[in-house]
């Protein structure tokens, strides 16, 4: 039965990153908004995000004026055992 349920486990890395406008509450109302659609452009755009977003592998979720983005692998894969696409020394 232990070995049932070591099947069933599949362990997955995250890497999270939390993004936030700064002074946004200071802005006009036309400036946030327009500072949010940005801000999504720029991460939008991304490689790293349309790669993970692409293969299912990331999770979005939006904060008003900033974003929480959760990019996950199993360990073994590329982006987990190359520690993503963060430059190198």
């Amino acid at each position: 039965m232990s070995t049932e349920i070591k099947k069933e486990i599949q362990l997955e890395i995250a890497h999270v990153l939390f993004i936030d406008i700064i002074g946004y509450s200071k802005l006009s109302i036309n400036t946030q908004h327009a500072a949010v659609e940005e801000q999504n452009r720029i991460v939008r755009g991304s490689e790293q995000f349309q790669r993970a977003d692409a293969a299912s592998r990331l999770l979005k979720i939006s904060t008003g004026d900033g974003m929480a983005l959760v990019f996950y692998a199993t360990p073994g894969s590329a982006g987990a055992t190359r520690g993503g696409d963060r430059p190198r020394a």
